[in-house]
This record gives structure tokens, C-alpha cells and sequence, in this order.
């Protein structure tokens, strides 16, 4: 149990000592929430902090069971067995990741500005979020990283299934995660203080770590 997202962003900050200090780390955050924890992993490795959104592809009727995601680049990754089994139809798919990406774009342009986006390329990226549950967005981000010719990815979160654990360690280059409880219900139910992170909260926290540095 952590006592809120920043606990849990220095807890999660030790366990990555060994990047410490490095010139080519570059932590990359999933917002909203994840951004408080990484802004305390960015901190810890004296690292650049910015964001990377991806956005989940809500089955049909069922908008929170995600059968897939979509990354900032616009390229939809689903659940196949999921998409069989619920029979949902490509031209939703194709519908739902239209929508999403139109949203990712408009929340880049509020919490970013028209600032460029950063290059990754030869860069350890570390991805951040504040827990994972099905995986979905976080794969996308993974992808993300990778298809920006990020020289390794790393995943790095406080808690999380050991299923989706498991399955992301076939995704990214190494997985670090702190907890993972089971049984496994909610992120939220590992943290004392899991309130909801506002729009303002983010674009402060990215206007501070622009100031540092």
C-alpha cells in the first residue's frame, strides 16, 4: 500500500539507481496521474521529464473494458482474443482510434503547448505510470518509445497484476514494478490517496521541470 502517488514515485526513483546520473535517460510519463510519479523518478535521475499519451479503445457499450489502445503516432494496438470474443467489428475499431487520436492530439496541445516533441532516438527511455491493470495504454507507449528509436525502454510502475507483468516483459526491454498484488482489483485500491489529478496540476509540473532545466 502506498500513501500517495509522490510515495510512491521515490520508492519507485530507488529502484532505479543504476540510471542515476546518465546523460542519455529520458523519463517519459502517462498522464494524468502518472506524471506525479514520474516527476519524482525524473528528480531522483537528474533526468528530462516529458509526456507520452496513449489512449485506451473502450469496448462497444462497455467504454471503461478496453480492447485495445492507440499511441500519440496514431498506430492502434488491440487485444485479439478480446476483439474475437466480443466480435467487435474493424470498422469500430477504426471509428474508436479516429476519436482517440483526435483526443490525444488535443490533450498534447493543452498540457504541451506547440512545444516539438523531444527525440528518443539512443535514448534510455523510462516510462512511467501510476499503475497498470489490463496494459493496454501502457503497451501503446511502449511501442511509442520504441518506434521513436528509443535504444532500450524501460517500464516502470508502483503496482500491477503479475499477469500483465508478465506480459509486458515481452514488450519493453526490462519491467520494474514494486507490487504486484494478488488477488488484483484496482490501481487505486494500493493507494491511501489515489484522488484525481487536474489538468492544471499537469501543466504545472511540466512547467517546472522546463524551468529546471
Amino acid at each position: 500500500m502506498f500513501k500517495d502517488r509522490t510515495e510512491a514515485g521515490r520508492l519507485l526513483a530507488e529502484s532505479l539507481n543504476f540510471l542515476k546520473d546518465r546523460k542519455d535517460v529520458f523519463v517519459l510519463a502517462i498522464p494524468r496521474g502518472g506524471l506525479v510519479v514520474a516527476a519524482e523518478v525524473a528528480d531522483f535521475l537528474g533526468s528530462p521529464l516529458d509526456l507520452v499519451i496513449t489512449r485506451k479503445l473502450g469496448a462497444p457499450g462497455n467504454p471503461e473494458l478496453a480492447v485495445g489502445a492507440v499511441t500519440q503516432d496514431g498506430e492502434s494496438i488491440v487485444e485479439p482474443e478480446l476483439v474475437r470474443r466480443l466480435r467487435v467489428p474493424n470498422s469500430y475499431l477504426e471509428r474508436e482510434a479516429a476519436a482517440q487520436s483526435v483526443e490525444i492530439g488535443r490533450r498534447m496541445r493543452i498540457y504541451r503547448g506547440d512545444r516539438p516533441y523531444p527525440s528518443l532516438e539512443g535514448k534510455i527511455v523510462v516510462i512511467v505510470d501510476d499503475g497498470v491493470a489490463t496494459g493496454s495504454t501502457v503497451r501503446a507507449a511502449i511501442l511509442s518509445a520504441k518506434a521513436r528509436k528509443a535504444a532500450q525502454v524501460i517500464l516502470a510502475v508502483p503496482v500491477g497484476p503479475r499477469e500483465t507483468i508478465s506480459g509486458l516483459s515481452g514488450v519493453a526491454d526490462r519491467v520494474i514494478c514494486l507490487s504486484m498484488p494478488e488477488p488484483f482489483y484496482a490501481i487505486g485500491g494500493f493507494y491511501d490517496d489515489f484522488g484525481q489529478v487536474e489538468d492544471e496540476t499537469v501543466i504545472r509540473i511540466l512547467e517546472n521541470h522546463r524551468a529546471d532545466g
